[in-house]
């Protein structure tokens, strides 16, 4: 693991309207880890990772990636990070093999075809790769929005609670997969409220609260979890 931070938060202040959702954040997420962001419903976590990606502007301090402030707009930062932030960025008028062969193609993917196959495969949507999102369920339109993130190359993966609507033995597979990008070199940075699958994948946590926002290890952000 690189200690350089790949992405990086100063006295990070988000929200919207000018308040505030959270205390302010300093985190470094050094290529090669799994970063988590742990805290109750409400806390803060979808709020500060739109900001960290630019999709929100900060209230107060500086966010930056390899070392240059984030611009979202970038095509540099847009090719080397990709994320699953919602359910809803899909081209409604594209089946899901289409959404996913189009993303693997604009993103110079070697042999999209097989590819974006073995993406539906691992995320059990064979069967439903014809179908347009909307037609598709709750959990298998987040299981199409996982695969949309993994079937490109980038640096930096950003996750908003990737195990939500999954099954328990699909969350240990995401899990396995990225731990598995980590130990290639990619980076992740995620949010979760589940111990089993924050523990198999995290390297360190910044836990989300009012007063403060201290970076712990996954093992003492489980057992904050469990306890409540």
């Amino acid at each position: 693991m690189d200690e350089t931070g790949l992405l990086s938060a100063t006295d990070l202040s988000v929200g919207y309207g000018g308040e505030p959702v959270c205390a302010p954040v300093t985190l470094s997420v050094p290529a090669g880890s799994a970063v988590a962001l742990v805290g109750p419903n409400g806390a803060g976590k979808s709020t500060v990772l739109q900001t960290m990606v630019g999709l929100l502007p900060p209230l107060a301090g500086t966010v930056a990636f390899a070392g240059q402030p984030v611009d979202e707009r970038d095509a540099g930062f847009r090719r080397d990070v990709a994320g699953v932030l919602d359910d809803d960025a899909f081209f409604p008028s594209l089946t899901g093999e289409e959404h996913l062969l189009l993303t693997a193609r604009a993103h110079g993917v070697v042999d999209a075809e097989q590819v974006v196959a073995a993406q539906l495969a691992d995320f059990g949507l064979t069967e439903r790769a014809g179908a347009l999102p909307s037609a598709l369920s709750s959990g298998q339109r987040r299981r199409l929005a996982l695969a949309g993130a993994l079937v490109r190359p980038a640096r930096l993966l950003v996750l908003d609670e990737p195990e939500r609507r999954l099954d328990t033995t699909m969350r240990r597979i995401l899990a396995a997969r990225l731990a598995a990008l980590v130990e290639a070199g990619s980076t992740v940075l995620f949010a979760s409220h589940d111990p089993a699958f924050l523990a198999a994948l995290a390297d360190r946590v910044l836990l989300v609260g009012d007063e403060h926002c201290p970076v712990v290890s996954p093992e003492d952000a489980v057992a904050a979890l469990r306890e409540g």
